[in-house]
Parts: structure tokens; C-alpha cells; sequence
């Protein structure tokens, strides 16, 4: 990295990546633990206490995976386990993988604590202590090709297509082009966008994986007997499924595909990676993912320091561990959800600007973000995080021919 250049903060991890905000995370490890490990997050209403967890009883190798990937994410500084007693999840190895990357981390059991409201005390002081170790800790510089960013439509409409979603994408060839790593998903979405996509890998044997990948994900959506086509899409003006597709394809820009990874897996290096969201093997466990939390929680536990959320329609949402950042597509939606959005991209339809303007105020809004301002949705305090049960055979090595070289 050449400092020189370097035009954002970072905090160092032991693994090499660097963090662009400094959280404490408490973490539940059953639905059970989690009004107790809410109160300890509440207690502190800090924009820098998130709460996080598996509401599940009954071990499941994907969420412990993505527990380990999420309690060790760059942007995570320091993590308070917090566990009923009885669940399935392998406490004491997960607190070992946090403390083995360096990071404060404690481990409390309600069922050995003395229950709620002793655990909830103890739970205070340890969040505290956590936070006065973290506030002695000094940003190092981090460059653009430090980064990892991620997108995801929700709540599109008509407008989506032909507003946020290109315009991320052109801020997304620029932070391409710059070195950071860029993904985007929603393999559901792009169902007969596989050979476009397939065009764009950066070998033969990747433009194969991608259009088996999306090949899976239709077979996926076939037999749960739906597919990913809301209501609210409808009644935003959108009108197919492949209407869709085109619209959330463009998030993704013109810039080659360098590989396809899996929840939990990190892009080696720069360029553009497609996230593969969709289950393998027979569906079990219904919807791919509930809601776009779901999604945005995947791409963290990929690494993203943070999100490009586009939406039509208005959603409101955060997250939490990453910022969020809003693009709002539709002019309308932007009038009555001004607040909750950091760009109105519909200014692009009523002629205030061009797609390659608003590219490029995404881009600078992307470094502003990652250089320490608040998106809008985190200075409302946005946190959502949700993660279910799923299941993933690991990548073979043609999905990151950049791996191999």
C-alpha cells in the first residue's frame, strides 16, 4: 500500500485486513440469549455497540461458519459471547477462533451467570471495559484496494433498473478500476442473465460455474414452487421476473468477473466476485433468504465494509457490523423518504443529472463512508442483522481462477 495515497483510516487486524469502524459486537448463540444480550447492546446507545446472533438451537455448519466469519470481521474490534447453557452452538471453539485473531473477547453462560439480570450486570461491565480497551486503539492509513464492498436491491420498482442499479454499477467499475473488491448476488434475481454474466468471467471454466450457479438457483426457486417476485415489485410498476433480472444484472457495472465465492468465502484480491446465495442440494430450508438483511449479513461475512443498498420502492434498512448506504431510484420515493436515503438517484430521471454523475457521487459517498462519516442509515442507529439455517458445499478452485495464478 502506498501511503501517500492512502485516503481512508483503518483499523489493523492480526489477519492483515483492516477495519473501517471499531465495534463491540454481543453476540447471542441462541434465540434464548437474546432479550439478555439485547439489553446489554441498549444499555450503551452507542452507534458503535451492535448486536448480532443465531436464534437456532440445533447446530448447523453454515451459521457456525458465518459466526466465526462475522465475530472476526475487520470492522469488529472486540465481541462478548453470549450463550444460554444448553444450545448447540460450540461456544468455547468460537470464542477460541475470536481470541486467536487477537481480538478482546468473553464468554458469558445465563445458565452459570446466576440468569437475566446478573447476566445482563456482568454483561455491562465486560461491554465496557471492552470499550475503553478499543478507545486507546489508533486508525492506521488504508487504501481504496483495502476494501471490500458489496450491493443488493430491495424493495426495487420500476425505476430501479434504470436509475440506482446502473449507477452503482458505474461506481462499481471505479472502485474496480481503483483496486477494491466489489461484489454483488441475488443469484435468484438473475435468472437468464447467466450467459451475459459467463461472457464476463475472466476464464472459460468460470463463465461455466456462473451459469450452473444461476442454473441451481432457478432449479432452487422451481421446486419451492415462487420465485424472487414480490408483491411490492408488482405494485412498483416492475412486470416480469426477467424485467428484474436486467434491472438488479446492472448493479454489477461492465467490469470483468473475476470470481464466484460463497457466504464466508474473502475475494483474494481486487475486482468484481458474484455471491452465490442460493442453498446446494435439495431445498430444506425454504427461502433462499427472508428478507434483504439476510443477504446483506453474507456479503459481511465475505468481508464487505459495507453495503450499496438500491431501492425504489423506499426500504429503510441498515446493518449491523457494515454501514449501509441508500440509493434511492425512484424521484417520488426520495420526496417522502428523504431522510433515510444518502443518494436520490431519481434525480437522474427528471433530468438533474446523468447515470455517470450519480456513479460518481456514489463513489465519493463510498470513500466518505469508509473514511469514518456515518451513512444516514447508521446515525439512525439501523442494526438489523438477521442469519437462518443453510447449507453450502465449499467452491471449487475454478471459482477464483485469481487464486491460482
Amino acid at each position: 500500500m502506498n501511503e501517500s495515497v492512502a485516503p481512508l483510516q483503518g483499523f489493523v487486524r492480526s489477519d492483515g485486513r483492516k477495519g473501517i469502524r471499531n465495534v463491540v459486537v454481543v453476540a447471542y448463540l441462541v434465540e434464548c440469549a437474546h432479550h439478555v444480550s439485547r439489553r446489554i447492546a441498549q444499555h450503551f446507545d452507542d452507534l458503535d455497540v451492535h448486536l448480532i446472533g443465531f436464534p437456532g438451537c440445533f447446530p448447523n455448519q453454515y451459521a457456525s461458519r458465518m459466526m466465526r466469519a462475522l465475530t472476526t470481521h475487520p470492522n469488529v474490534g472486540a465481541v462478548l459471547l453470549v450463550s444460554l447453557g444448553c444450545e448447540s452452538m460450540d461456544r468455547d471453539a468460537l470464542r477460541e477462533h475470536i481470541a486467536g485473531s487477537g481480538r478482546p473477547v468473553d464468554l458469558l453462560v445465563i445458565q452459570e451467570t446466576g440468569g437475566t439480570a446478573a447476566t445482563i450486570a456482568a454483561g455491562i461491565e465486560k461491554v465496557g471495559a471492552m470499550r475503553t480497551e478499543l478507545a486507546g486503539q489508533s486508525p492506521v492509513p488504508m487504501s481504496l484496494d483495502e476494501l471490500v464492498v458489496g450491493t443488493i436491491c430491495g424493495g426495487s420498482d420500476g425505476t430501479s433498473g434504470i436509475t440506482a442499479n446502473p449507477a452503482v454499477g458505474r461506481c462499481f467499475d471505479h472502485l474496480v478500476a481503483e483496486g477494491t473488491a466489489c461484489v454483488f448476488e441475488e443469484t435468484g434475481e438473475l435468472i437468464g442473465c447467466e450467459d451475459i454474466m459467463a461472457e464476463r468471467a475472466v476464464t472459460p471454466e468460470l463463465g461455466e460455474l456462473i451459469q450452473a450457479c444461476v442454473a441451481k438457483a432457478e432449479r432452487y426457486y422451481r421446486t419451492m414452487g415462487f420465485g424472487s417476485f414480490a408483491p411490492g415489485n408488482a405494485d412498483g410498476g416492475l412486470t416480469t421476473l426477467e424485467e428484474k433480472s436486467m434491472g438488479a444484472y446492472s448493479k454489477s457495472g461492465a467490469s470483468p468477473i473475476s470470481g464466484l465465492i460463497k457466504p464466508g468465502d474473502i475475494p483474494p484480491s481486487g475486482g468484481l466476485y458474484l455471491l452465490d446465495v442460493v442453498p446446494d442440494g435439495e431445498p430444506r430450508f425454504g427461502f433462499p433468504n427472508i428478507a434483504d438483511n439476510a443477504e446483506i449479513v453474507e456479503m459481511i461475512a465475505s468481508g464487505c465494509h459495507l453495503t450499496l443498498f438500491t431501492t425504489g420502492r423506499g426500504s429503510v434498512v441498515g446493518s449491523a457490523i457494515s454501514p449501509v448506504i441508500k440509493v434511492c431510484a425512484n424521484p417520488e420515493t426520495y420526496q417522502r423518504l428523504s431522510e433515510d436515503m444518502d443518494v436520490n438517484a431519481g434525480k437522474i430521471l427528471t433530468g438533474e443529472a446523468s447515470l455517470d454523475d450519480v456513479g460518481e457521487e456514489i463513489y465519493q459517498r463510498v470513500k466518505a463512508v469508509a473514511a469514518g462519516e456515518r451513512s444516514v442509515s447508521e446515525a439512525l442507529g439501523h442494526q438489523e442483522f438477521i442469519l437462518t439455517y443453510k447449507s453450502f458445499e465449499p467452491i471449487g478452485p475454478g471459482c477464483l481462477p485469481v487464486r491460482q495464478v
